[in-house]
């Protein structure tokens, strides 16, 4: 199969069950809610190192928010929902409500599993927080010294994956790199994935486990070009640069429109030769994503 003259390679990705919360920050300018956002989803790339797995979902204008401020969704993700908890409340508490003008709401009221985070943060209010309505939802009214911070009570969670990916081979790094962004721009047009590496972008690619058994994980070797003459890196010869794109998203729906989209973006600039993805045989989860059929 090819896009564009790009070789799609006949494999797939594995991604890996991951609990999921989703916020909703707003505030009263974009500016101040994105900062809040990247705040929240700092130090959140990968559960191999991380606390938690975090980023930037969407920016939405403020017509569709229930306070009519701008927003944005933020995703946390944490393999077991006793820590997506705990994250929840550290960086909501320290990130968000600690940011200028600040409000946080439920990204996903109707999840069956919901945590009393807002509730708990309450108790920063001293005994002064009170409880409001906001157009059918329970806020907690925490008072600051700028004004008032709201929170809803309850934050849903739910099954979700982590782990998607696919990887964009180029002539050189710069053709890699524009190809990656232009990907991560493209994915960030849809509600329900983030990117959670830098800028959306992985230039670490790494395998599970290392000769060193103190590591989870080390360098994916076969895909780095500098060790072709060894024999180790099995990329083709015109491949001098490849970057990956990792995708945690709440259901498997999303993570394949954002893939499909992501795949199709990147194929549109020059010098890049080839589109794979990264497995393990199937050993690290049950879910895999044939970039075939995806693009089908």
């Amino acid at each position: 199969m090819e896009i564009n003259g790009v070789e799609i390679e006949d494999t797939f990705a594995e991604g890996f069950p991951i609990k999921i919360a989703r916020v909703l920050i707003t505030a009263i300018s974009q500016r101040w809610a994105v900062s809040a956002a990247q705040e929240a989803t700092g130090f959140g790339t990968s559960v191999i190192g991380c606390p938690a797995e975090a980023g930037i979902e969407c920016i939405v204008p403020a017509d569709q928010t229930p306070d009519g401020r701008p927003g944005v969704y933020i995703q946390i993700c944490n393999m077991g929902y006793k820590n997506l908890e705990m994250s929840l409340l550290n960086r909501i508490g320290q990130c968000v409500l600690t940011a200028p003008t600040t409000a946080v709401f439920n990204g996903l009221p109707e999840a069956e599993k919901q945590f009393d985070t807002g509730k708990k943060l309450g108790y920063f209010g001293d005994g002064h927080q009170c409880d409001i309505d906001l157009k059918g939802r329970t806020m907690c009214k925490i008072p600051l010294m700028e004004g008032d911070f709201l929170t809803e009570h309850f934050f849903g969670a739910v099954d979700g994956i982590a782990g998607g990916n696919f990887y964009i081979e180029a002539q050189n790094q710069a053709a890699a790199l524009t190809a990656a962004e232009v990907a991560v721009d493209e994915i960030a047009k849809r509600k329900g994935t983030i990117t959670p590496f830098p800028g959306g972008v992985v230039a670490s690619g790494s395998k599970v486990g290392s000769k060193y058994k103190f590591l989870k994980a080390s360098t994916n070797a076969s895909f780095c070009p500098s060790l072709r003459e060894d024999g180790t890196c099995t990329l083709p010869e015109e491949v001098s640069s490849v970057y990956e794109i990792v995708i945690n998203g709440v259901s498997r729906e999303v993570i394949e429109e954002a893939m499909k989209a992501g795949i199709e973006a990147a194929c549109t600039v020059p010098g890049v030769l080839r589109i794979s993805a990264g497995n393990f045989g199937g050993k690290l989860g049950p879910h895999h994503f044939h970039l075939h059929k995806i693009l089908q």
